[in-house]
């Protein structure tokens, strides 16, 4: 029998490998009566004058509108979900999340392993979360 999960994050950067692990995601809370958390970091822009301000606020924007449209669907089959956007550096701000939120299960996209150079994989930001996050880690390919 699985483990009963009651919150799932979601972390997103909006790629079209993303579908998956939201389709997966949504499945698994469905199943589980979980809350979900839609999560995007933006990298910060380091000397980030006016320019690179107004690049970062529309960046944010997008974001915030790419993740409350992705949680309707949630929202529409009564799943509680809550989306967020959050600056600093990607893996540090996953890992975080995963413990402040409390989350039991991380949902996130991955890539298949070339066989021919499997230490490439080993560097990837899903790979970094699953050795570092407390909780299972559900990579979807």
């Amino acid at each position: 029998m699985l483990p009963r999960f009651h919150h799932v994050l979601v972390p997103l950067d909006f790629t079209e490998k993303n579908r998956a692990a939201l389709e997966v995601a949504f499945d698994l809370a469905v199943h589980h009566h979980a809350r979900v958390t839609l999560l995007h970091v933006i990298e910060p822009i380091s000397g980030a004058d006016g320019e690179l301000q107004a690049f970062t606020t529309r960046l944010r924007q997008r974001a915030e509108s790419e993740l409350e449209a992705r949680a309707q669907r949630f929202a529409e089959a009564g799943q509680k979900v809550e989306w967020k956007v959050i600056e600093g550096h990607r893996l540090e701000e996953i890992v975080r999340a995963s413990v402040d939120r409390s989350a039991d299960l991380i949902v996130m996209s991955s890539h298949p392993l070339d066989p021919a150079r499997p230490t490439q994989s080993w560097n990837t930001l899903s790979y970094q979360v699953s050795v570092l996050c407390r909780c299972p880690i559900l990579l979807v390919k």
